[in-house]
């Protein structure tokens, strides 16, 4: 047998398998995904499902945890989209503002825009960026918002990322990537740039 033709025999019992996957995966609902680790690329790969989601015609809502800034280039480009609700909640990483009362309002504040989304059968897509943080410092109990995470609308997709998510976030969740980092390029001194870090 050539080459050619063992790839070919492996390809077909590959794509066997495969088809026997997709045909089994019958359910059809909204998808709880987190995106954690301390690699880069947890919001990245976020924004990436937002513009999925635009291009399927679904309203979406951003609601940003921790990040203060709104000068990023995905706030620039998705603010402008039709259909994106854009909410940057934050008081800037917890080292720069060094006031857990002042985030853990903050944290609170954001809490009660992501409920209104969560009952929202409209909004197709919701991204929770940077969450972790606020059930990592506890600014917010992880119960109730793992509750309202099961009860939200049934094929309402639910983004969240950050660093260390909880086991019980991991449990509920549909997918879940861990970002691992292998190399950065802010260790070797370089700055972060526009369009790479924001």
């Amino acid at each position: 047998m050539s080459q050619e033709q063992r790839h070919q025999k492996r390809m077909q019992k590959k794509k066997e398998v495969i088809d026997q996957k997709i045909a089994a995966a019958q359910e059809a609902r909204g998808v709880l995904l987190v995106n954690t680790g301390t690699g880069k690329g947890k919001s990245s790969a976020a924004f990436g499902l937002v513009a999925r989601a635009l291009g399927h015609g679904l309203k979406v809502a951003v609601v940003q945890f921790i990040k203060g800034r709104s000068d990023t280039g995905e706030e620039a480009f998705f603010r402008a989209q039709p259909g994106v609700s854009w909410q940057v909640c934050g008081a800037g990483f917890t080292w720069e503002s060094q006031d857990e009362g002042r985030d853990k309002a903050a944290a609170e504040a954001a809490w009660e825009i992501v409920r209104r989304h969560l009952e929202d059968p409209a909004i197709g897509l919701v991204l929770l960026d940077e969450f972790t943080y606020a059930l990592k410092y506890r600014w917010l109990e992880i119960e109730p918002v793992l509750a309202a995470f099961a009860a939200r609308p049934a094929q309402q997709h639910l983004v969240v990322t950050g660093r260390g998510a909880p086991p019980e976030l991991i449990a509920l969740a549909d997918t879940v990537t861990e970002m691992t980092l292998v190399k950065h390029a802010f260790a070797a001194g370089i700055a972060a740039m526009p369009g790479m870090e924001w």
